[in-house]
């Protein structure tokens, strides 16, 4: 899955979709947004129909980034009817993005 997402198509892919959208803040010297990659792709086989999953390079869209005050990477923005409604920053375990991810669900 390379869900991609830019400036150019972030409104539409992100605010306007009707189901809810986790959003990679990530960059591609980012050491530790690698080491989520995988996992992140897990998720998006594992919830697609549910929720959508994509992903955003900070350094092309460091208008989107700065819009959402991604300060440190990588970052993860849940959208629901085009509002950040969880966030989370850091490499962090799949159990704890699942345990997000079914809470914005719910």
């Amino acid at each position: 899955m390379d869900y991609s997402l830019n400036s150019q198509n972030f409104e539409a892919e992100v605010l306007k979709s009707n189901i809810p959208v986790l959003v990679d803040f990530s960059a591609d010297w980012c050491g530790p947004c690698k080491m989520m990659a995988p996992v992140i792709d897990e998720l998006a086989a594992e919830y697609e129909g549910e929720m959508k999953v994509g992903k955003i390079n900070v350094d092309q869209s460091p208008d989107i980034a700065q819009k959402y005050n991604v300060m440190s990477i990588p970052m993860f923005a849940f959208f629901k009817n085009g509002e950040v409604i969880e966030t989370a920053v850091g490499a962090l375990n799949k159990s704890k993005l699942q345990g997000m991810i079914d809470k914005v669900l719910a």
